[in-house]
């Protein structure tokens, strides 16, 4: 019986073989992802993570994850939750040090520790309505890695390049993405 080969807690012979797998199969890489929002009161939001499709097929095998979303007292909130725009913060930390564990995993590279910190300028003008000339929502993020791992500052920021080629909550943010918003006559 072989041992399956572990990188960075990643299964490298199941990444490349669902990587063969979807080359064969391309249909079973579409997903879709979905969540649930309930307003609670105020600026207090519940959200729920529960089933989404993939694979070929509904997956309803874990439990629902409850977020709790609010704003501070100085935006009118009760800090029940993060508010929305550091659950996107937080969202897109997730992917970019997923993708960058991946990619590096598939490459072979040990990751020691991944740190990264993430700022967002916002002008609330803009949400406001007070300003047409202010962008709603994020004017510009950044993010600054720090990875320990026996390899150059050179392949340190080629990995960073990698997780933002192939961060999925990365290029949603990056690149616009057609969203629609409509009533549910359900």
């Amino acid at each position: 019986m072989t041992q399956e080969k572990k990188l960075n807690g990643v299964n490298v012979d199941q990444l490349f073989s669902t990587i063969e797998l979807i080359k064969k199969k391309p249909e079973i890489a579409k997903f879709k992802f979905r969540a649930t929002n309930t307003w609670v009161a105020g600026t207090h939001n519940r959200a729920t993570i529960k089933d989404f499709y993939g694979a070929g097929q509904e997956d309803t095998s874990r439990e629902p994850m409850v977020f709790e979303l609010d704003e501070p007292p100085v935006l009118l909130g009760n800090n029940e939750g993060a508010n929305p725009v550091e659950y996107l913060l937080v969202a897109l930390s997730g992917c970019l040090t997923t993708s960058l564990i991946a990619h590096a995993s598939a490459k072979g590279i040990k990751i020691k520790a991944v740190e990264s910190r993430y700022e967002g300028d916002l002008d609330l003008r803009g949400f406001l309505g007070i300003s047409k000339d202010v962008k709603v929502g994020y004017e510009n993020i950044r993010v600054y890695f720090k990875i320990d791992a026996d390899i150059s500052g050179e392949q340190k920021e080629e990995l960073i390049r990698m997780a933002q080629k192939y961060s999925p909550v990365f290029n949603s943010i990056a690149n616009p993405v057609p969203v629609s918003v409509q009533l549910d006559k359900k």
